[in-house]
């Protein structure tokens, strides 16, 4: 059963940088586009990036100039980096490729 994992969060002042890693194991699977998602506390789950398999990158006004999400479609690979993180950037990350979904990563930053 394909599992997909992120890592790389953590906790990061204003200004900082983080990148996150999204893996996939457990089988093989193809998927035309890859996102990340974050839910910060007491708030519904959006959308920061997204890019499909034919190049076409959408971003959150909030994080544009800011994050960029990368990919590698043989591998099944997705990343974030995060530059320049604010508080509001506080929340629960999730990665998906095509179905599936990963448990999420904890990204904290403090002012």
């Amino acid at each position: 059963q394909v599992q997909l994992k992120e890592s790389g969060g953590g906790w990061a002042q204003a200004g900082e940088s983080l990148r996150l890693n999204c893996t996939a194991s457990g089988g093989a699977f193809d998927t035309n586009l890859r996102a990340w998602y974050r839910q910060a506390p007491g708030k519904q789950r959006e959308l920061v990036a997204s890019i499909h398999i034919n190049g076409r990158i959408i971003y959150a006004d909030s994080v544009k100039g800011r994050f960029t999400i990368s990919g590698d479609n043989a591998k099944n690979l997705v990343y974030l980096q995060m530059n320049n993180l604010k508080p509001e950037d506080t929340g629960v990350y999730f990665c998906t490729q095509g179905k599936y979904w990963g448990q999420g990563t904890q990204v904290s930053v403090s002012s």
